[in-house]
């Protein structure tokens, strides 16, 4: 992606998980928005770009982190949202997920679990790799194994974002273990 793009993208981060308002839009209860008034809104705030730039950065983007809707006139960020809670189908998980985050936060969480924080959900992968990833972004990382099956025989509900991000709204201490492997 080219400087341009990752500008754009992370403004349609901002603006479609958390900050509709600051370019005048309104997500329905989906988190949904008109293509163009998304590009209006952006015109009107000073950003420039157009529906081929969108659709581009939709197409490339390689967390997936948007989605357009089958028509072609509306987008969303497909989770992470702090101003709408999409709804999301149940699912089963694999036996194990993981949670990365950063070594300063873990004496909280291993005293109070993961929580949503201004989020709706607590974000997991299936992978380790991509865990790690995520913790690097808020310091030196740390894995949490989530041990799924064990949710799941307590009533606890999971669910899978169209990325592939697992999500569940809260996960207990007893629940997940430091990944140390």
């Amino acid at each position: 992606m080219s400087k341009k793009d990752i500008e754009v993208s992370k403004f349609l981060s901002y603006v479609l998980r958390h900050n509709p308002e600051a370019i005048g839009l309104s997500l329905d209860n989906e988190g949904w928005v008109e293509i163009d008034m998304l590009v209006k809104g952006a015109q009107r705030a000073g950003k420039s770009f157009d529906i081929a730039l969108i659709q581009k950065i939709v197409a490339e983007n390689d967390k997936k982190r948007f989605a357009i809707s089958e028509d072609g006139l509306r987008i969303r960020a497909v989770q992470g949202h702090s101003t709408v809670a999409i709804t999301f189908a149940e699912k089963t998980p694999p036996a194990f997920l993981y949670h990365g985050t950063a070594t300063r936060f873990l004496k909280s969480i291993m005293k109070e679990g993961i929580k949503p924080g201004n989020r709706h959900h607590v974000h997991l992968s299936e992978d380790r790799q991509t865990a790690i990833s995520v913790g690097m972004r808020y310091g030196t990382p740390v894995v949490l194994k989530i041990e799924t099956l064990c949710m799941l025989e307590h009533g606890l509900k999971f669910f899978q974002a169209e990325n592939g991000v697992w999500l569940a709204e809260y996960i207990s201490p007893g629940f997940f273990v430091v990944d140390s492997t």
